[in-house]
């Protein structure tokens, strides 16, 4: 069976996908920035900071496929005084030296997780397709793009194989990101202004996006080529809102009206106006390319992803303490 060598393997996504690798049989070896808890059967290579000047040798050596998930990725607030610039030592040059190395090693594909942010958020009267024009609408997005473009740059020169995946908002068990703020936001039965938004979001359950990667890894139609991926099933953020409250069993998400338009004006005086439209925005996408390329198809649906993500969340909270009435 294939090896992999996955960078970013202890984030979110990258946790899922060793431990779906592992599962299946294949050998693993971790890209680790510092040495971390060692998994039992997984192997660990400490390369440092991704960026342009990684060395990547010894961590390639026997490897088949490579999965790429580090990144620099997008923050609510961001102190760095170039942010693109930033963004861009990590997930553009990090990502070409990563790519030139894998093909001097001899790496048969380079599976690359980038973002269906590249197509950016706006009222999109139809589901996107990879052939949508980029229009980027962060710093991480841009950067996301420019690492397609400098990924594909060299796969030419060097006739390395490679695939990216775009997916968008990613969920799952231990989510550390803008879904679980909105979960613990119904959870406390706060009162949430989106009542009159309108808008149709596509998201991936982490499991489904895990089985997604595997399939570009593996398929041999999935060389040069781009994939966007998605449940299945788009949702507006008020939908949203009621399925995560009554997958936390309550009778009803407390939703009342503000025009959008208000409220993306208050979220930008108060420097959320990313974190506002990604709740405001639409980015509906149509992910029939790699269902009928590669025969993928969601494991999951959006309701089963949620309950258990949600049977997660309920579970990591604080008990009773002892004694208490």
């Amino acid at each position: 069976m294939p090896s992999f060598l996955i960078s970013g393997a202890t984030g979110f996504i990258g946790r899922r996908l060793v431990a779906d690798l592992a599962e299946a049989g294949h050998a693993v070896r971790r890209a680790l920035r510092r040495h971390v808890q060692a998994l039992r059967g997984i192997g660990d290579v400490v390369v440092g900071d991704v960026d342009g000047h990684t060395d990547w040798r010894t961590a390639l050596q026997g490897i088949d496929v490579v999965v790429h998930l580090a990144a620099r990725v997008h923050v609510l607030r961001e102190t760095a005084r170039d942010a693109l610039a930033a963004f861009r030592e990590t997930n553009v040059h990090g990502t070409e030296r990563l790519a030139r190395a894998a093909a001097a090693a001899g790496v048969g594909r380079l599976v690359l997780l980038s973002s269906a942010g590249v197509h950016g958020l706006a009222a999109h009267t139809s589901a996107l397709t990879e052939a949508a024009p980029a229009a980027p609408h962060t710093a991480y997005a841009q950067s996301k793009w420019e690492a397609e473009q400098a990924l594909r740059d060299a796969a030419v020169q060097t006739g390395l194989s490679t695939c990216v995946l775009r997916p968008p908002l990613v969920y799952g068990p231990q989510d550390p990101g803008n879904l679980l703020r909105l979960v613990r936001l119904v959870a406390r039965g706060v009162p949430l202004p989106f009542a009159s938004v309108r808008n149709r979001r596509s998201l991936v359950y982490v499991g489904n996006l895990s089985s997604a990667i595997v399939t570009c890894a593996l398929h041999q139609a999935a060389g040069s080529r781009t994939y966007l991926v998605r449940d299945g099933q788009d949702v507006s953020t008020p939908e949203l809102i009621e399925l995560i409250a009554t997958s936390l069993g309550r009778p009803r998400a407390r939703l009342f009206a503000v025009p959008p338009a208000l409220l993306q004006a208050g979220a930008a005086v108060f420097g959320q106006r990313t974190a506002m439209s990604a709740l405001l925005g639409s980015l509906a996408l149509d992910d029939s390319a790699i269902r009928a390329e590669l025969g993928w198809k969601p494991r999951w649906s959006l309701e089963e992803g949620l309950r258990q993500t949600l049977d997660w969340y309920k579970s990591s909270l604080p008990g009773p303490r002892d004694g208490a009435r």
